[in-house]
C-alpha cells in the first residue's frame, strides 16, 4: 500500500506541469493583438542598420515575441519617453540577443550578450530580467553574436538616420 507522500508527489509533480502548459496556453494580449512596427535605420559605429520600432507602450510590451529570427542587419529600437532604467526580458522569444542600452546622447551604457530565451513553460517561470547599469532612452535588440562580430563596446554610438 502507497504512503500518503508516495501518492502526493506524482500528483504534486502533475499539478505543476498542469498549471505551467495552462499559463502558456493562456491568450495575452501583446499575443492576440496584431502590433505594426513602423521601420527605420539607424547606425551603431558605422554599422547600418534597419530597426523595428518599438516606442509606444503596445509596441515595447510586444517586442521580439514570436518572431522566427532576426538578420544580423536588422534589429529592434526601443524608444522611450525619457530617460530611465529599462529592463527587458526574453518572454516568448526564439532565439539569442545582443542587447545595447543608449543614452539620450547616443552613448552606449550598457550591454548584454547571448541572453538566451524564455520559450518554454518551466522557463517562463525563471525568465531573467536584464537591468541596465545607467539610465538609458534606447535599447537595441540584435542577433545574438551582432556585439562581439561588430566589437561594439561602452565606446559605441547610436546615430539615428530616421525613426
Amino acid at each position: 500500500m502507497a504512503t500518503r507522500a508516495q501518492a502526493l508527489i506524482p500528483i504534486s509533480i502533475a499539478a505543476v506541469i498542469i498549471g505551467a502548459v495552462g499559463l502558456m496556453s493562456v491568450p495575452s494580449e501583446s499575443k492576440l493583438e496584431s502590433v505594426e512596427f513602423p521601420r527605420g535605420t539607424i547606425m551603431v559605429d558605422d554599422i547600418p542598420l534597419e530597426v523595428q520600432i518599438a516606442d509606444t507602450e503596445p509596441r515595447r510590451v510586444r517586442g521580439l515575441m514570436f518572431q522566427d529570427q532576426l538578420p544580423y542587419d536588422q534589429g529592434m529600437i526601443f524608444v522611450f519617453d525619457e530617460p530611465g532604467l529599462y529592463s527587458l526580458w526574453m518572454l516568448n522569444m526564439q532565439f539569442p540577443l545582443d542587447m545595447i542600452w543608449f543614452d539620450v546622447n547616443g552613448k552606449a551604457v550598457h550591454i548584454e550578450q547571448n541572453i538566451p530565451p524564455c520559450k518554454a513553460a518551466l522557463e517562463i517561470a525563471t525568465c531573467q530580467s536584464v537591468v541596465p547599469e545607467h539610465d538609458a532612452l534606447y535599447v537595441l535588440e540584435v542577433t545574438a553574436g551582432f556585439v562581439e562580430q561588430n566589437n561594439i563596446t561602452k565606446d559605441s554610438t547610436l546615430t539615428i538616420i530616421s525613426i
